[in-house]
């Protein structure tokens, strides 16, 4: 065919009206949030709205108050929110610019015609109608008819079909797929947002992205402390109003911004934010860009990994598997004649078939030399076979490769003979390879042919993916299959790499089934073939809806929309697609199948780490709330009142920020990079679980209680002895302080065994440090509203909190050893358990 003797094309006015009309031949570009949006996202959690309304609550007392003095807890509640909305921004901006570097799939030059000529242009600026020239390796630039030719297309972008399909004259090529063997012209009929792209694009906007299981933990959590918090402060205000009466109400709300303080952990949303970018960062180093932070916990809660075959769990690179011949030398040899491919480029099936020649010691260039090619019938879908005759010494010959089927028919093998082959070829098929027969013949010709043997092609399992399997299921993590190959195909690999069940249900089957009939059938079959996108995103929701915590793996364009329903969306970053990675929550750099299962282990112990600080962090807030609306009722009954006549504040707002703040901080984020070797000897926690489980809350309950019994015994106690309030109150400030600190030991003990972190040793000797420096210091002591702390006082801290962390450690220890404890019933350890920590 003469590819510029089709026709003249369009003419450039032509296009351009055309282009006006249909607009660019791309995808509409995502709309990028505004950076006011991105930070106001940020704030979008109940814990954060009570700090906000505890902000505004204090400006507005510090403001009718007369705006004397700084208002320091404003300041610190506000430098708090606006740290955690930063480090949330910047890592959505890190991982856009990770991303970036990775938009190199797209065709961005394509031949067109153009009155009469050819022109390389963008492939943005094609129009339809317009007459594109697609060869050998050219990502095809829009949806358009073949004309004229035959050509072999790789379309596993699109259906998942690792093995090119051929298309001839009039056949629709889709946009997005390559073309891997032959040469033809294109009438193009739809670009942009009505090509197969695009109608990808309009099904993605239609899904709404899930939130993890995290972020659903944190707003339930959350709403419920916010509740709380909202009950007591009200409470507490309408009870002061009517101890002090009206003119007091300034007092009293600052009462209830302590009370709010107290009761809000705010360091938690910083150092989960924190914690999160650290596992991000691990991920990092593993090559894979993590696009949302709570997706690294999510992959943590995952139940079921929905994976693609082709690209993900197979390398998407043909193999020759072995050779079924009678004669193996003339085989190879037929396969490295009948064979179009140069070095490395060409039809993925001919480029397999020289390599494996190759590896078996067969001088490839030396044959073409000495055997030059006299004429060849390419391949064609109609007689399903290729031919090349070539000169030989002893004469012509000509060599085929193709349908075993068709060479047998044109072969001179007997009834019997054939009957043999062709239950051979259909076995080698359900175990899940393509088969090729190769034949000769003398002369110039297509029959009487010597049947050769069989030749067995695979797209094989990478390397890492049946030890990565193993470790999922003994993780308590499903792996299910879902591809659009053959199902026999299908069926083949997941015995090979290790999924479980011999059922597999194709897409026509899925498009039959009931709601309640598929939510059964996912029970039990792990292998879906034959699947469409649609297919995909019915059977993950027809997953959630049962509960289901899915991670859903693909790279090509048709996993697009499954990646975005997932509750955490894997796409691979050098075979992926655009629209792929975009919509994935986690882009897999070097497609290491293993990474999805190191991520699921890194989000198991950042899940660990977060309950460990929370059960931390809640357990001094609960001794707060007590000291303060327990003791604030106790100095009204015993009339115990500031300088200023008002009822005694037993902690100020300040006082519990520093708490909060500087005793927490730290330590909390030491916890953050505790190693939890072992998270995967159990399943993965159900999806409705709390974020704070029983033993969890066991704790806080009984360690926070008692710390506050001791602060208020410390502010009855010391008055008794003769020193001031003030004085009662530093001691009971102090203790707090350094008894928090202390915690941090007891509350790291979840049911896996706290390994050394000697992070947490240094963080805890600054805390104290720290404090006694801000506790002797005169100016140190005023700004935190104190009174300078004697080294018998500092004698009584140091008892105090050694006391309850010791009854912490025995409530701790108590608890690890119930018949409750998850570690009672997790598997036993690992060999490798250390090697993934």
């Amino acid at each position: 065919m003469s590819v510029g003797s089709h026709t003249h094309g369009l003419t450039h006015a032509e296009a351009r009206a055309r282009l006006a009309r249909h607009g660019p031949n791309a995808l509409p570009a995502q709309e990028k949030l505004p950076a006011w949006r991105r930070l106001a996202a940020q704030f979008k959690s109940p814990l954060i709205y009570v700090l906000l309304a505890a902000l505004i609550v204090d400006l507005a007392v510090w403001w009718i108050d007369g705006s004397h003095g700084f208002p320091i807890e404003s300041l610190a509640i506000g430098v708090i929110l606006l740290l955690n909305a930063s480090l949330g921004v910047w890592q959505e901006r890190k991982a856009e610019a990770a991303l970036a570097h990775l938009k190199t799939l797209s065709a961005p030059l394509a031949w067109v015609r153009r009155d009469g000529a050819w022109h390389h242009i963008a492939a943005a600026h094609i129009v339809p109608g317009d007459i594109v020239r697609v060869e050998s390796g050219d990502r095809v630039p829009a949806d358009g008819l073949l004309r004229g030719a035959e050509v072999a297309v790789d379309e596993s972008m699109l259906t998942g079909e690792s093995v090119p399909v051929d298309r001839t004259d009039g056949d629709l090529l889709s946009s997005g797929t390559i073309v891997v063997r032959g040469r033809a012209l294109l009438e193009v009929t739809a670009t942009g947002a009505a090509s197969a792209l695009g109608r990808l694009a309009a099904m993605l906007g239609g899904i709404e992205a899930e939130q993890t299981p995290l972020e659903r933990r944190i707003r339930h959590f959350g709403n419920q402390v916010a509740v709380w918090i909202s009950v007591l402060a009200v409470a507490l205000v309408v009870g002061g109003v009517a101890v002090e009466g009206v003119g007091s109400i300034g007092h009293v709300f600052l009462f209830a911004v302590a009370l709010a303080v107290a009761a809000v952990p705010e360091g938690l949303p910083a150092v989960m934010t924190l914690t999160l970018t650290l596992g991000v960062e691990r991920m990092a180093r593993r090559r894979a860009v993590v696009r949302k932070l709570a997706a690294v916990e999510a992959l943590g809660s995952v139940t079921v990994i929905a994976t693609d075959k082709t690209g993900t769990i197979t390398e998407n690179q043909m193999h020759v598997r072995s050779v079924d011949s009678p004669s193996r030398e003339l085989a190879l040899r037929a396969a490295v004649l009948a064979n179009d491919a140069q070095e490395s480029a060409g039809d993925p099936i001919d480029v397999a078939l020289l390599r494996f020649a190759r590896q078996e010691g067969i001088d490839v260039d030396a044959i073409h030399a000495s055997c030059p090619r006299i004429s060849a019938r390419p391949f064609d879908s109609g007689h399903k076979y290729m031919r090349a005759t070539v000169q030989e010494e002893a004469g012509v010959v000509s060599y085929l490769k193709g349908a075993p089927e068709v060479l047998l028919e044109r072969s001179t093998v007997d009834t019997t003979g054939r009957r043999q082959w062709s239950e051979k070829a259909s076995r080698y098929a359900r175990d899940g390879h393509r088969v090729l027969g190769v034949a000769r013949g003398a002369g110039a010709r297509d029959d009487a042919l010597e049947f050769l043997g069989l030749v067995l092609m695979w797209d094989p399992p990478r390397g890492e993916v049946p030890d990565s399997i193993r470790r999922a299921l003994d993780a308590g993590v499903r792996v299910i299959m879902i591809t659009g190959d053959h199902p026999e195909t299908a069926r083949a690999i997941a015995r090979q790499v290790g999924i479980p069940g011999d059922r597999c249900l194709t897409g026509d089957d899925v498009t039959g089934m009931s709601t309640d009939a598929l939510a059964h059938a996912l029970r039990e079959v792990t292998v879906f073939a034959r699947v469409r996108p649609e297919h995909k995103v019915r059977i993950i929701e027809s997953l959630q809806s049962s509960g289901e915590i899915v991670a859903v793996t693909g790279d090509g364009l048709n996993d697009a929309p499954a990646l975005k329903r997932a509750d955490v969306g894997v796409a691979m970053g050098v075979r992926g697609s655009d629209v792929a990675r975009d919509v994935a929550d986690l882009v897999l750099m070097d497609d290491n199948f293993a990474t999805i299962v190191a991520a699921i282990e890194e989000g198991r112990s950042i899940y660990e780490n977060i309950r460990k600080f929370i059960r931390f962090l809640f357990s001094t807030n609960l001794s707060e709330v007590i000291v303060v609306s327990l003791g604030w009722f106790l100095a009204a009954v015993l009339g115990l009142r500031e300088a200023t006549g008002t009822v005694l504040l037993p902690l100020t707002a300040v006082q519990i920020l520093w708490i909060n703040l500087a005793t927490d901080g730290l330590p909390a984020l030491a916890l953050a990079l505790d190693r939890n070797p072992g998270v995967m000897r159990r399943p993965p926690l159900p999806p409705t679980a709390p974020l704070l489980d029983t033993a969890s809350r066991r704790f806080v309950l009984v360690s926070g209680s008692a710390k506050a019994m001791v602060a208020l015994s410390i502010l009855g106690v010391i008055p008794l002895l003769g020193m001031s309030v003030d004085t009662a109150r530093t001691v009971s400030f102090h203790f707090l302080c350094i008894g928090q600190l202390f915690f941090a030991y007891p509350g790291r003990r979840t049911w896996l065994k706290p390994m050394p972190n000697p992070a947490l040793h240094a963080a805890i000797f600054f805390g104290i440090a720290v404090q006694v420096v801000m506790g002797t210091l005169p100016a140190a002591a005023r700004a935190l509203g104190t009174v300078p702390m004697t080294w018998p006082l500092w004698a009584t801290v140091i008892v105090c909190a050694l006391a309850t962390w010791g009854m912490a450690e025995l409530v701790s220890r108590w608890q690890w050893q119930q018949p409750g404890n998850p570690r009672l019933t997790a598997s036993p350890p690992r060999a490798d358990d250390r090697r993934h920590p």
